[in-house]
């Protein structure tokens, strides 16, 4: 499935490497938009989501000679993402909430009826310790398989199932009422 997707990856990499700079826009057209909804997710604010998201395509652009393309090229600007998004964490707090239509698509009765469960998973998201909201993020929103996932975090699949396994019953917990 991503073979192909993975070859036009290196193949725009080795082209930019070459001085065509051009060559760099599929590659952000391919994945601004999840790696910008990952960044939301990550920092429950669309603004810091906003410039995670384009400083991860500028480091990732200056850095370009350091990309292995045996490895996805959306694994490692995933990583440049994840980076920046825990530096900003670290730099300032979420302020605004996240804006609905950004946590989920549909029809607006559909945004109507779903509004407070959005608000309320992406409240419960926001208290996740940031490894275990990754994960979460990465599986549910991003839709990698676990191997992605490992490939992307630089840990062992076993690693990303049981962080995964944690986050859901904390999620559980904090939504549902689990183990209450």
């Amino acid at each position: 499935m991503y073979l192909k997707a993975d070859e036009d990856d290196a193949a725009a990499v080795q082209r930019c490497l070459e001085g065509k700079t051009e060559a760099f826009e599929p590659l952000v057209a391919r994945y601004e938009h999840v790696l910008f909804r990952v960044a939301v997710r990550m920092l429950g604010n669309v603004e810091d989501a906003r410039d995670a998201t384009q400083t991860a395509f500028v480091k990732a652009f200056e850095h370009l000679h350091r990309y292995d393309p045996a490895f996805r090229f959306f694994s490692w600007i995933y990583r440049i993402l994840a980076n920046e998004c825990l530096n900003q964490k670290r730099a300032r707090r979420p302020q605004v909430e996240v804006d609905p239509e950004l946590a989920a698509q549909g029809g607006p009765f559909e945004e109507l009826d779903q509004g407070e469960r959005r608000r309320r998973v992406q409240a419960a998201l926001l208290e996740l310790a940031p490894a275990y909201r990754e994960v979460v993020v990465l599986r549910h929103f991003a839709e990698l398989s676990y191997d992605e996932m490992a490939t992307a975090l630089g840990i062992p699949q076993k690693t990303v199932k049981s962080r995964l396994h944690t986050a859901r019953q904390q999620l559980g917990a904090r939504l549902f009422g689990w183990g209450r």
